[in-house]
């Protein structure tokens, strides 16, 4: 049987996974297969530091460039994966080459879903997910452009907040009430709607997109905003057609269980196309963030070598727009929690949000306030109820909270 460990996806997560093979002592062939010519980067300077230039292109990498063949990693940059065969246990390649595979780590990650509006494949309409799409922002974003947002999700403020930095005229549409409003709910999604209007963003809810023009983007009533360029941010799909063609579960991502393990006992998932069973929620989720690309690879080497390995973390993810800093741990989806509290200066943007179901905490950002996301990862770990007055109170550490009875 072929021993080689092959990874699809040249990304955070897979080039992750073969540090951490090498790091937990597998010393067979190990395979990464990307279909980017760049090699393994990191993807939130993207919409942060890179796009607005602060981080420099050779900082974006996880590894360095010498550092696959190092460590006998064999790198295959620009081939695309385009069949799976799980009985003979082989992958094979764009260039019709096949691969064997004694254990499989699927890394594909995820797309941007594209708008489906006529025009919205012109030039003018630029995604975010690549190394280039970052780099043609950049060149879009130059003092006086009239840039039009479509979305106000994560992607669409953060690349709102880097455009209004270069000098731009920056529009944003979404389709609801307000920015994150699924995600945050509406106290805190408030916060980052006046936080871009204090900036000068023209903020449109409740409208809708019927095309993409030459001259901008036109409304459902008809209305034409004019644009030099149109960033499209709305929303990610996992990259599961592999997975689903080779008769793998898929539901939202492939599912796996706490081991990262799919439905075949060999093959497994990480980063934004797992959809993995989580102890602590009892349940599979997917999380389309950093942190789990970051973190779920250690575990998915450990069980590809055949240890008993959990992905049990609390979810994290952060954002930086303007002058606010956020970071949010835990994992609180609409209908899942019926109260919100607040500790801090909601007004001023400094504060800390909890969500509670039951009494309970499940989901905690931290805006402008630092050094709290431990205590609060301790809180929604720990499951015990807490007084909500507790929590509004600055007075009160939030490592006593956290502390089991």
């Amino acid at each position: 049987m072929d021993t080689s460990y092959v990874i699809l996806g040249a990304s955070l997560a897979g080039a992750k996974a073969a540090e951490a093979l090498r790091e937990e002592g597998f010393d067979g062939p190990v395979v990464l297969v990307g279909d980017e010519p760049e090699r393994p980067y990191e993807r939130p300077p993207l919409s942060k530091g890179y796009l607005q230039g602060g981080t420099e292109r050779e900082k974006i990498f996880v590894h360095p460039a010498d550092w696959y063949a190092g460590h006998g990693v064999d790198l295959r940059l620009g081939t695309t994966a385009t069949a799976i065969d799980l009985g003979a246990r082989t992958v094979t390649l764009s260039d019709g080459s096949r691969i064997g595979w004694a254990k499989l780590l699927l890394a594909t990650g995820s797309a941007p879903r594209r708008i489906p509006v006529p025009g919205g494949d012109r030039p003018e309409a630029l995604y975010l997910r690549r190394v280039g799409d970052s780099e043609r922002l950049r060149a879009a974003f130059r003092p006086g452009a009239r840039i039009v947002v479509v979305g106000a999700g994560w992607i669409g403020l953060e690349a709102a907040a880097a455009a209004r930095a270069a000098g731009c005229e920056v529009t944003v549409l979404e389709t609801l009430e307000l920015p994150l409003l699924r995600v945050l709910g509406r106290e805190v999604a408030q916060v980052f709607a006046d936080l871009h209007a204090a900036h000068g963003v023209d903020l449109r809810f409740g409208v809708q997109v019927s095309e993409l023009t030459a001259e901008g983007v036109r409304l459902g009533d008809g209305t034409l905003v004019p644009a030099d360029a149109v960033v499209v941010g709305v929303g990610i799909s996992p990259n599961t057609a592999l997975a689903e063609a080779a008769g793998l579960e898929v539901s939202n991502g492939v599912r796996t269980d706490q081991h990262l393990r799919t439905s075949h006992p060999d093959v497994f998932a990480a980063g934004d196309v797992a959809n993995a069973f989580h102890p602590l929620y009892g349940k599979p989720i997917r999380v389309e963030h950093w942190a789990n690309a970051l973190n779920q690879p250690k575990v998915a080497a450990a069980s590809m070598l055949g240890r008993d390995a959990v992905y049990d973390r609390v979810p994290y993810f952060f954002t930086d727009q303007y002058d606010l800093g956020m970071e949010y741990t835990g994992y609180a989806e609409p209908g899942g929690y019926d109260r919100m509290v607040f500790r801090g200066d909601v007004a001023a943007r400094e504060f800390i949000a909890f969500w509670l179901a039951g009494g309970r905490v499940v989901a905690g950002m931290n805006v402008n306030v630092w050094d709290v996301t431990d205590p609060i990862r301790d809180l929604v770990r720990s499951g015990r109820e807490v007084d909500a007055a507790a929590l509004t109170d600055p007075g009160v550490p939030l490592e006593e909270l956290a502390k089991p009875l």
